[in-house]
């Protein structure tokens, strides 16, 4: 597939299908679709009603090849807010032409558009294309970092 012109479009309501498909076949990509348990009702409430995170398509033809969703985060040490990437994903047939490049330069523009101090995401260690991609584009590893996480039964454990 040849390089096409691509543009980006903010998701509206109407999209939540759309971006319900492509959370499935990322967790498809990352070898995770067991662990999907969200719905379109619980994404609809989530992106549009509540406005805890937003979503960014890569646009080729009128066709949506790909995605992006984050939400914003803070950084106490730069007193600033930062922009978190949790998903970005371009359909397989799709990759190669830069479009996943274009979605992260939209998200790096918004990021100082909007006066934030930095833009992050994590990926998985197998996932070499990913990781050679992204530290192409400058991206640096958080070496000295590990996440945790809290989720399920452990969380509302925590939580009593």
């Amino acid at each position: 597939m040849s390089h096409k012109e691509v543009t980006t479009r903010f998701a509206v309501r109407e999209d939540i299908p759309l971006i319900m498909k492509f959370i499935n076949e990322l967790a498809v990509y990352e070898k995770m679709s067991d662990q999907v348990i969200a719905t379109e009702q619980l994404l609809e409430e989530q992106l549009f009603d509540k406005g805890n995170a937003e979503v960014l398509f890569a646009v080729v033809d009128q066709q949506e090849v790909g995605f992006a969703l984050f939400f914003q985060n803070f950084s106490t040490f730069l007193g600033r807010s930062g922009i978190y990437l949790e998903d970005l994903y371009v359909d397989p047939i799709y990759r190669g032409n830069g479009y996943g490049k274009h979605l992260l330069k939209q998200l790096a523009s918004i990021a100082v558009e909007r006066g934030c101090g930095r833009l992050e995401w994590v990926c998985l260690d197998w996932n070499k294309p990913s990781i050679d991609f992204y530290l192409s584009l400058g991206a640096q590893p958080m070496k000295d970092w590990t996440i945790y996480r809290v989720a399920g039964e452990t969380l509302h454990h925590l939580a009593e």
